[in-house]
């Protein structure tokens, strides 16, 4: 579904992604782990054409992507829930909803919304409430629910447990696998390496904008040097 190959991307002189290439399948959950700074968040942003590889290709469904427009790539199936949520504050709950589905033919608008609510019930108890108000873990199933309504086949997650609670955390990632259950790819980026391994087929660990190992999620869980370095040993 989604093929990198050889992505450079530089933050002026910075050189930030170096000679990455990776694939997700179709159906799968793939993660990208490492450190801060290791690049994870820049990879999901030039996959959603908000950044520039200088170099190789980035191809999904099929389709180079890597000159497209961001709602060009949208309208493709991708979708990114970036890190920090980014949900328009002011905004009631409802309107961030109807705002993810801008790409969509207006008829499907209601169905995609009834959808979201019984994914995500707490954002239907709260729908005319503005999501500045809103707690952390009610922002990110609104940041979720914002991107399903656009009906991706790939949903990029950046740090969707950042912030929350360990219970809303272990929430959000039973929400994750049920979405790839019906159907959605995924791919994640986690700071929580272990949550994260424990739901993925497959992972590829970071290191300074490199890509150091990858493996089957289970394989990486039993590796002692990413067991010292991102697991608490």
């Amino acid at each position: 579904m989604l093929n990198v190959t050889n992505m450079n991307v530089y933050y002026g002189n910075i050189y930030a992604i170096k000679d990455i290439s990776f694939t997700v399948a179709e159906k799968e959950i793939v993660t990208l782990i490492g450190a801060n700074g290791a690049g994870k968040s820049t990879i999901l942003k030039t996959i959603s054409g908000l950044l520039r590889s200088k170099t190789g290709s980035i191809t999904f469904m099929g389709k180079e992507s890597n000159a497209l427009a961001p709602h060009v790539i949208v309208k493709q199936g991708l979708a990114h829930v970036p890190e920090g949520r980014r949900v328009f504050l002011k905004m009631t709950v409802q309107e961030n909803l109807e705002m993810g589905a801008f790409t969509q033919p207006k008829a499907l608008l209601d169905q995609r919304i009834e959808n979201v609510y019984t994914r995500f019930p707490r954002l239907m108890e709260r729908r005319r409430q503005t999501a500045g108000t809103l707690s952390g873990g009610e922002q990110q199933m609104l940041a979720m629910g914002r991107a399903l309504m656009s009906d991706p086949k790939l949903l990029m997650l950046d740090e969707p447990s950042m912030g929350l609670a360990p219970l809303l955390v272990a929430q959000i990632f039973e929400i994750i696998k049920e979405l790839n259950q019906t159907g959605v790819t995924i791919l994640l980026v986690e700071q929580n390496a272990r949550m994260a391994l424990s739901i993925a087929h497959r992972g590829y660990v970071l290191e300074t904008g490199r890509v150091v190992t990858s493996a089957a999620a289970g394989d990486l869980l039993e590796d002692d040097s990413v067991r010292k370095a991102y697991l608490g040993g």
